[in-house]
């Protein structure tokens, strides 16, 4: 999907292999510190390995993105950082917004659409300024 974004995660129990199989995406990797490991576009047939813990956020191009994740465990857990399940919405919303600069409105809305949805994967509402879960 264009413009697509998978939401922040991480596979407590496994590394991850990446590979690209159509288009292009942007691809973020942070350590367990927060540092980022990499920063890149990533496009068919390349491959990109992200280590267990290490949180991953892929963003497609306008032309979509189409990849294959392969784990190194037959039972790989993996975390999301955004949804229903997330830690994002363990967090108290006071720490939210002054952490990342946001109004209580939006973190309010933030908060009940990561209660109705379970979703990882966002796309851009009509207005590009905006996200919101799909299925």
């Amino acid at each position: 999907m264009q413009d697509a974004i998978y939401a922040p995660h991480w596979n407590r129990n496994a590394h991850s292999v990446i590979c690209v199989l159509r288009g292009r995406a942007q691809v973020q990797v942070v350590d367990d510190f927060g540092q980022t490991v990499f920063d890149d576009e990533l496009q068919q047939e390349q491959i990109l390995t992200v280590p267990q813990n290490f949180a991953v956020v892929k963003r497609a191009s306008n032309e979509g993105f189409e990849w294959v994740d392969f784990k190194t465990n037959d039972r790989a857990q993996i975390s999301p950082l955004a949804g229903r399940t997330s830690a994002l919405r363990a967090i108290p919303a006071d720490v939210l917004a002054n952490a990342f600069q946001l109004r209580q409105e939006d973190v309010s809305e933030l908060k009940v659409n990561m209660e109705r949805q379970g979703n990882t994967l966002l796309r851009p509402s009509r207005s590009s300024s905006q996200w919101r879960a799909i299925a």
